[in-house]
């Protein structure tokens, strides 16, 4: 089906049709699946006429998937939010055109199999690699909250993406009919994995017992001292069993006030919360503290990736592990839990479970908020430890191992609170995407550099598809 050439008008509707898809997918967990529609529509796309043609048609597919999903970034930087959208949709409109060129180049069969290459290349350089790195809205996440999760304990959010466009190309070389039974078949192997994953997901978690340890959370907005005590005062009341309290990052405009630290000495609880620490030149240090029962400061953890445009802090210069008394404890800041190469060096260190001090603004909205959601259940899956999350106008969460929420405060709940147990069993392990990523990413950067040299060698562009 691929190498005839397709026509504008029908290139139109397949990229309504990509769009549609989208949204579909990441509206409703049930729909997820569809995610993989969109796919085969940017591969159809790949058959346009020319290489500019597949590329600005890519971007528009990408600018109507992309903008209405990160309306927020409107509400927080106005028209600066067009750059960052089309910075976004360059991506797809990036896929499309090299996957175009693949199809030319290396023909049909052997041009489809370096499109799940390309694909899982540029998606992990642009969520992963460059300055404006960004990973919301991957293929990955639209499975979040579905029985899909416990295949990214084994493949992770990148090698999820990569079977799907995999499926996608092999679905697009297929006649219609043919292209039907193949995805039934695949539905049915889904099924089998999932159960088969289910089942030893479940056996596992008998013979892996480990140190339970009691969470307690509440959700606040630049709260003042006066707050923050007597929040926590009415969540020790709600939750006697609490041993160790959680608070959102910057829920101190600077280190940590003696007020909370004596109220950590007076219950005998353990606290995590977000505040600065100064550094040089009048900057400081997005920063997690533990404050322990003796009122010091036994632990701190800095951001690693500050978010770009604000004033959020200087990064990280390394990352440790909390030897809490339950067991080893990584924390990570806000959205350094969206980038895997953060919590990957705290795995690798022996993290046996997370927790997260979050500054989600209200106003921002509740579609990214839900978008922020997504991330948690699916680190929880793919490295196999429970994690705790902590936002300030919601949605916070406490996530098992296999990535099932077993606890959530809604949105904006200002003052919600929620409860959960962390079982610190063994620690965690890395899923194979966190090779494949890189290798796919250094594959696509020498195609693209191999079309950058045959473009100056022969001085003209690649041939329109017959």
């Amino acid at each position: 089906m691929l190498p005839s050439s397709l026509p504008l008008s029908q290139a139109l509707f397949w990229a309504a049709g990509g769009v549609i898809c989208f949204h579909l997918a990441y509206s409703s967990p049930l729909l997820s699946y569809v995610i993989v529609g969109y796919l085969i529509c940017l591969v159809q796309l790949a058959r346009l006429a020319t290489t500019r043609q597949a590329f600005y048609i890519g971007l528009g597919v990408g600018l109507f998937a992309i903008a209405p999903q990160l309306y927020c970034f409107w509400v927080i930087f106005h028209f600066g939010a067009i750059v960052l959208w089309l910075i976004l949709a360059f991506w797809t409109a990036l896929f499309v055109s090299l996957s175009r060129i693949c199809l030319v180049g290396f023909g049909p069969l052997r041009g489809a199999l370096f499109i799940p290459v390309v694909w899982t290349g540029l998606e992990y350089f642009r969520s992963e690699l460059y300055y404006l790195r960004f990973s919301w809205l991957n293929v990955g996440y639209a499975f979040s909250d579905t029985p899909m999760l416990p295949l990214f304990h084994w493949l992770g959010m990148y090698g999820i993406g990569f079977l799907a466009v995999a499926a996608a190309v092999i679905t697009s070389l297929m006649r219609p009919k043919r292209a039907a039974l193949f995805v039934f078949r695949l539905a049915l192997l889904v099924i089998v994995a999932l159960f088969l994953q289910a089942y030893f997901t479940i056996d596992k978690s008998r013979s892996a017992p480990g140190k339970s340890v009691s969470v307690s959370g509440v959700q606040l907005e630049f709260p003042t001292d006066a707050e923050v005590l007597a929040a926590l005062d009415t969540l020790l009341i709600s939750e006697p069993a609490t041993e160790l309290f959680v608070l959102s990052e910057y829920t101190f405009d600077g280190p940590i006030p003696e007020k909370i630290k004596n109220w950590c000495r007076a219950h005998q609880r353990y606290l995590i919360v977000g505040g600065k620490d100064p550094a040089p030149n009048s900057n400081f240090h997005d920063t997690a503290f533990v404050v322990g029962p003796s009122g010091d400061i036994v632990f701190r953890q800095v951001k690693n990736v500050p978010i770009q445009f604000f004033k959020d802090g200087l990064p990280a210069t390394e990352q440790e592990l909390w030897n809490s008394p339950w067991g080893k404890i990584g924390l990570c800041v806000c959205y350094d839990l969206s980038y895997s190469r953060v919590i990957d060096r705290l795995v690798q260190n022996g993290a046996q479970a997370i927790i997260v001090p979050t500054m989600d603004v209200a106003e921002w909205g509740r579609h990214q908020h839900e978008l922020h959601a997504r991330v948690a259940p699916v680190r929880s899956a793919e490295y196999g430890i429970p994690i705790f999350r902590v936002a300030s106008s919601g949605i916070s969460q406490c996530v098992d191992r296999n990535g099932q929420v077993l606890a959530k405060a809604a949105f904006p709940g200002q003052g919600s609170t929620l409860n959960g147990h962390l079982v610190l069993a063994k620690a965690g392990s890395l899923p194979l995407d966190r090779w494949l990523g890189p290798f796919c990413s250094v594959a696509t950067g020498c195609l693209v550099a191999w079309l950058l040299f045959r473009n100056l060698s022969s001085k003209r562009l690649t041939p329109a598809l017959p």
